[in-house]
């Protein structure tokens, strides 16, 4: 048996903030197609929203102690302190997981992960299955990487070498050259002409021919995604990005605020004042739950700009307090007390 079918493969999504990472990865526990899977979700804030979501999703094959969060900052800068023993822990665990899937936040570097599979602890026992770039095809049909245009202000700009100075470009542009594969979602939202634009817009980004796959809320056959076989790792370097000359990098233009959520009489207008809350200037997006008066499941919303979208995904626990929480994500410096005061407005 060769060395390579010893190793347990890892998937690595990547994508923007709001592509719709929490949402494939949720449909690939839902269809784990007989494998047992675990999952390390990358967070930035202090709550771990996106774990949160993923531990509702009810899966036998995927218990909640096979979803990890790693909430101590971006997982490209923390891989020697936070992923390689998380990655180290699952491993070692009886039964040990067939794949593991690893959701990296808005704000990660793929490559600096895909160097870590070197690393002498753990490159005998875990290879890169894949990489997948999550992008939000939505926002591309309209010339965006994102649905917040204070995020993408400097692309507007009359200068375009600001372009390639924005840190949110950047961001993309790292993300989709180290792909093996890019999931395009939010296909459903675009008539033919808009998926067009969104294709042209991707393939103008792509720094090599990359198989590009649509995907409506989420759903994509997971054997299209799992299963490679690809080794990225051993090719990684080949890959150029913004970041190769850098020693380090850090994520100063961005900053996060957690705010309470009380429980609440109506969804509808909750939605609303979430929406008004993102459209305070340089808010990059928002997701969270509250409890509903009267109804035993946990309401979910997430936000993108102006989008705001919401639906009960799990019932409350027994015992479990109806207390709900939103992460808003923002540009360096955003009003974060205009943003309390749009979502406690009636």
């Amino acid at each position: 048996m060769s060395t390579s079918l010893d190793k347990t493969p890892c998937t690595i999504v990547t994508g923007f903030l709001g592509a719709g990472k929490t949402t494939l990865i949720r449909h690939l526990l839902e269809n784990p197609g007989g494998r047992r899977l675990a999952v390390i979700v990358n967070e930035f804030g202090d709550i771990g929203m996106d774990a949160e979501i993923l531990r509702g999703c009810g899966v036998e094959a995927c218990a909640e102690a096979d979803i990890v969060e790693l909430a101590n900052g971006c997982i490209c800068c923390t891989v020697a302190d936070d992923f390689v023993p998380t990655l180290d822990a699952l491993l070692a665990r009886e039964p040990r997981p067939d794949h593991i899937l690893i959701e990296t936040s808005g704000l990660a570097l793929p490559k600096p992960l895909v160097q870590a599979f070197h690393w002498p602890a753990i490159k005998g026992r875990v290879t890169v299955d894949g990489v997948v770039a999550v992008v939000d095809g939505a926002a591309l049909a309209e010339g965006r990487v994102a649905h917040d245009e204070a995020a993408l202000a400097a692309q507007r700009a009359a200068d375009p070498s600001l372009d390639h100075d924005d840190p949110v470009e950047e961001v993309f542009e790292d993300q989709v050259a180290c792909a093996d594969l890019i999931v395009l979602t939010k296909a459903d939202l675009l008539d033919e002409a808009g998926l067009a634009r969104a294709r042209a817009a991707l393939g103008a980004a792509l720094p090599r021919p990359i198989g590009v796959l649509e995907a409506q809320s989420g759903r994509i056959s997971p054997a299209l995604l799992l299963g490679l076989g690809l080794a990225t790792e051993a090719e990684i370097e080949a890959r150029r990005t913004h970041h190769d000359n850098e020693e380090d990098h850090d994520h100063e233009d961005f900053a996060s605020v957690v705010l309470p959520l009380p429980e609440v009489t109506d969804a509808t207008a909750l939605a609303q004042r979430v929406a008004a809350a993102c459209a305070v200037p340089g808010v990059l997006r928002a997701k969270g739950f509250a409890a509903v008066a009267g109804k035993p499941m946990r309401l979910l919303v997430q936000a993108v700009g102006q989008r705001v979208g919401h639906h009960f995904d799990r019932a409350w626990a027994p015992g479990e307090a109806r207390s709900g929480q939103l992460v808003v994500l923002g540009l360096h410096g955003f009003d974060a007390a205009a943003v309390a005061e749009a979502l406690a407005a009636p």
